[in-house]
């Protein structure tokens, strides 16, 4: 093994065997899919945004203004695990409320949704497959300057922006993507380019500065708290298909549980995805003599992910 594991765990049984040992009625409960609880999430992170954006409003002194941004920008990127949410189908039980969600932080974060559906579902079809899994296309770190560079946020921005050129331009032979999605993709990209540029005349002819101070500096010095975030989630798990073994869950406090909608419940959410964010923990009860790999913390998580560059 090469992260945290229970001596006590039998680590023969597999997601679908202990999916399978589940009470039939509680599995139904747990997949039903509501509005009510993503709503309200949805309420507290704007609420967020909006408490954070106005410390950026209020705070001019830099000791004070680039903390706030920081703050700002890391609420801001988390809108991230709404649209994961959000394409999966399980933030809210309404479709066309998840796809408005879906669209609105996919523009934010350079992240269109209909591309990073087929992208995300191949990865859940084949989580930590080397040949496969479309999130291993790029090495993950593997020493501590790799560490710092994709930690960064560098990477990211860097893929989004090929990504949507590429796609813009009718390169969309993914091999994840299927042919009958292409043109789809192809045109969101076009319009996600056609809604920058208007955005971008305009905030220049009306000399706007509050693009810039509210979500381009923000989702700058945010990202790096997403990238440390998501690279916990299946960094130094082995390579095999069992999602009690590939993916890592994560306890951690209420406010990144809040944050992120529950998605440190990562085992979980991987062996049964159309659980609704807000039954995870449930599910993760449920799992959790089986779970194979957890970490206490994300400072433990990366203590593993580090500590697994020297066996390797």
């Amino acid at each position: 093994m090469v992260a945290q594991s229970s001596s006590a765990m039998p680590m023969d049984i597999s997601h679908k065997q202990a999916l399978a040992a589940l009470d039939p009625a509680t599995l139904t409960a747990l997949k039903e899919p509501v509005d009510g609880p993503g709503l309200m999430r949805l309420a507290i992170h704007l609420l967020l945004l909006a408490m954070t954006g106005s410390l950026v409003a209020i705070l001019h002194h830099p000791l004070l203004l680039i903390p706030a941004l920081m703050l700002h920008g890391i609420v801001l990127v988390f809108l991230f695990t709404l649209e994961h949410e959000a394409i999966h189908g399980t933030a809210f039980r309404t479709t066309a409320i998840n796809r408005i969600v879906a669209e609105c932080a996919g523009f934010l974060l350079l992240l269109p949704p209909r591309y990073f559906r087929y992208f995300h579902f191949a990865h859940h079809r084949h989580t930590q497959d080397a040949g496969l899994d479309p999130e291993l296309a790029s090495p993950r770190p593997r020493n501590v300057i790799e560490y710092a560079i994709y930690l960064s946020g560098i990477p990211y921005w860097r893929s989004q922006i090929a990504v949507l050129t590429g796609n813009a331009l009718g390169r969309t032979a993914h091999a994840f993507m299927p042919i009958g999605g292409r043109a789809a993709v192809k045109w969101e990209a076009r319009l996600y380019f056609a809604a920058y540029a208007s955005l971008a005349i305009v905030t220049i002819h009306a000399g706007w500065t509050w693009p810039l101070w509210y979500w381009l500096v923000p989702a700058l010095l945010g990202q790096p708290f997403l990238r440390a975030y998501l690279l916990a989630e299946h960094a130094a798990c082995p390579l095999v298909a069992d999602m009690l073994e590939n993916t890592r869950t994560t306890f951690t406090n209420r406010a990144i549980n809040l944050l992120a909608w529950n998605m440190p419940h990562h085992t979980a959410h991987h062996a049964l995805p159309v659980v609704p964010f807000h039954r995870l923990p449930q599910l993760t009860e449920c799992l959790r003599p089986h779970l194979k790999v957890t970490a206490e913390g994300y400072v433990d998580a990366h203590r593993h992910i580090r500590a697994a560059w020297k066996r390797s």
